[in-house]
């Protein structure tokens, strides 16, 4: 079988979110000799990318996205030791903070941001829910992040997606960290009344901001 027809096969499977057919198919793929490297930029990478443009254009719903990134993790969990015993640990596209609000429990589109984030690079520390915005501000510091972003998705809740910006101007670090906010109850016009450096309407969104910030 040629590699592409063996990268054809990881993409698919990827797409199918089937995690049994992927790691078949990526144990295939060591076994020609393929880098664990090129597995992931020439297969699985253009398998998310096609998972996340069709749940963009709501061809795919959220239970066919968290398929397809339980497949992803499964095939990394996989594929990072070989990467690390080879001396190619995959780059990092670089670090994000992430979480939802204090007083806000929802975790679906926070965790669907968190997933595709992680699929295209990204080292992610996931805070949870009902989160501080000192909480941000301190893991922020601690990994030394490139990134805050912060979901909120009821409307009695995003002025905590504002007490980050003012913690971080308090601080005198706001220039340190691009700030990204989302959720049901936020928009353009808060994110730019509240001084945030973008809104993500949807996960893509929020990933093409993410991939805007660190290139």
């Amino acid at each position: 079988m040629s590699n592409a027809s063996i990268h054809e096969r990881i993409r698919m499977a990827i797409i199918d979110g089937d995690r049994d057919k992927l790691l078949v198919a990526v144990e295939n793929a060591l076994q020609e000799g393929i880098k664990p490297s090129v597995i992931i930029e020439m297969g699985m990478s253009p398998g998310m990318k096609e998972v996340g443009e069709r749940f963009a254009r709501y061809e795919i719903y959220l239970p066919e996205m968290m398929m397809a990134a339980e497949a992803w993790e499964g095939a990394m969990k996989v594929l990072e030791p070989k990467l690390l015993a080879a001396g190619t640990e995959r780059k990092k596209a670089g670090r994000v903070v992430l979480g939802t609000v204090k007083g806000d429990v929802h975790s679906i589109g926070k965790n669907i941001v968190g997933a595709i984030l992680k699929m295209n690079g990204f080292e992610v520390f996931d805070l949870g829910v009902d989160v501080a915005a000192s909480a941000f501000i301190m893991k922020a510091e601690e990994v030394e992040a490139d990134i805050i972003a912060a979901s909120a998705l009821m409307s009695t809740t995003i002025p905590q997606q504002k007490s980050i910006i003012e913690h971080l101007v308090a601080r005198g670090v706001r220039d340190k960290y691009c700030v990204l906010v989302g959720g049901g109850s936020t928009s353009q016009e808060w994110a730019e009344s509240i001084g945030a450096d973008g809104y993500g309407r949807t996960a893509g969104d929020a990933v093409a901001l993410a991939l805007k910030a660190v290139s």
